[in-house]
């Protein structure tokens, strides 16, 4: 069943293996976990944490139950079975954070070699990305990729796919904006090794709220006129966001569903726009529609949420986990479009069309049943996005 190894050890990896546990004892009722009703073989009391990775001083060499208690949850004692390992300290390494000590000393080429032994050692999987947000542009060949590698250019989440892709039958998941499954060397990589990569970037708080309303106007025949949508936040996430270039990489994956949906892109302002620290992780949402209706008379959209960010996102890393694991147990190999389209901003392959959730959740279980089915058109060439 899946082993599941954590790459970043903040609030969104330590909700998740904590609510699993609880889950796993009938603590709690699988909220906030899509397909936590639809039976396809991978039961979620069958997911197991085995390894985890963080550049935090504060969680390298700690359990996950220190981890988990230290942001203010009551663990389970099964948490105390996983130590957090160092993971790479690279140049898109948020400058906020206290990396552990031996990072800053280690060369490069000792820490690739110390987590691929982390790798063999563990045996996961699937390996869930839940670092710090980066910005990384698509690579196209494999040997883009292990040129960038060797220099030490690759931001981490494109090295760590990098190095899980160098494994046969891992499936490796990007919650990060950063373009992995977006890339076309990754996602041949993948098929060539047996292996899954998909992504990009967890689609959980306003994007994909905004995405339906906009799905359920271009359906209605309203012209929409104008968007703004903003997310205020306390946590690391938006912390990191603070620097220009990882803002960018967010706001990048959080607009470009517009055209796909209305076929044109009216004047629009959606994006991560500030830290404020006493919010903590539950973020401040607002968004403003306009369009026009018939006869030319105009109508407009006002919402104000506050959402808890990480366990939204957890919720997805159960989902993604099982489905993972089920595709390639099923001889899947590349991208997964229908997942894919569902659960990220971004989806993966490079080109695809964005939709609505909406839409895109009805695709995903028609894309289940025909995993549980075993069909033949589930099992074609996803690698190459076909």
């Amino acid at each position: 069943m899946p082993r599941v190894m954590l790459l970043g050890q903040g609030y969104a990896a330590s909700v998740f293996a904590w609510g699993l546990e609880r889950i796993k004892k009938g603590l709690v009722e699988p909220w906030g976990v899509p397909l936590a009703r639809v039976d396809f073989g991978v039961p979620i009391e069958s997911v197991e944490v085995v390894a985890s990775v963080d550049v935090d001083a504060g969680k390298v060499g700690r359990t996950l139950y220190e981890v988990v208690r230290g942001y203010g949850l009551e663990p389970e004692p099964e948490l105390k079975d996983v130590v957090v390992h160092p993971g790479l300290r690279l140049r898109s390494t948020p400058s906020f954070l206290k990396t552990a000590a031996l990072d800053d000393r280690l060369p490069l080429e000792d820490a690739v070699a110390r987590f691929e032994e982390l790798l063999d050692d563990a045996r996961p999987d699937v390996v869930i990305d839940v670092t710090t947000t980066a910005r990384a542009p698509p690579l196209h060949s494999w040997g883009e990729v292990e040129e960038g590698a060797a220099r030490g250019a690759l931001p981490h989440p494109q090295m760590y796919a990098y190095l899980v892709l160098k494994r046969h039958g891992v499936a490796h998941v990007n919650f990060q904006p950063a373009h992995v499954a977006c890339s076309p060397a990754f996602v041949e990589r993948a098929s060539e090794v047996g292996s899954l990569v998909l992504g990009d970037d967890g689609a959980t708080g306003a994007t994909p709220l905004t995405a339906d309303i906009v799905e359920h106007l271009a359906e209605r025949g309203r012209r929409v006129l104008s968007i703004a949508q903003f997310n205020i936040g306390g946590n690391t996430d938006f912390l990191s966001l603070t620097e220009p270039d990882r803002n960018l990489a967010k706001e990048e994956t959080k607009s470009g569903f517009l055209a796909d949906i209305l076929g044109y892109e009216p004047p629009h302002y959606i994006r991560p726009t500030g830290y404020l620290e006493p919010l903590g992780d539950k973020k401040f949402v607002a968004m403003h529609i306009q369009w026009i209706s018939f006869g030319g008379f105009v109508d407009e959209l006002i919402v104000n949420m506050r959402i808890n960010d990480s366990p939204a996102l957890a919720g997805y890393m159960v989902d993604l986990a099982r489905l993972a694991y089920a595709a390639l147990r099923a001889g899947l190999r590349g991208t997964l479009p229908e997942v894919n389209s569902f659960y990220m901003k971004r989806p993966g392959p490079l080109g695809l069309k964005r939709k609505s959730k909406i839409l895109a959740y009805q695709e995903l279980l028609q894309f289940v049943e025909a995993l549980k089915r075993g069909e033949p058109a589930v099992a074609t060439l996803r690698a190459a996005g076909r």
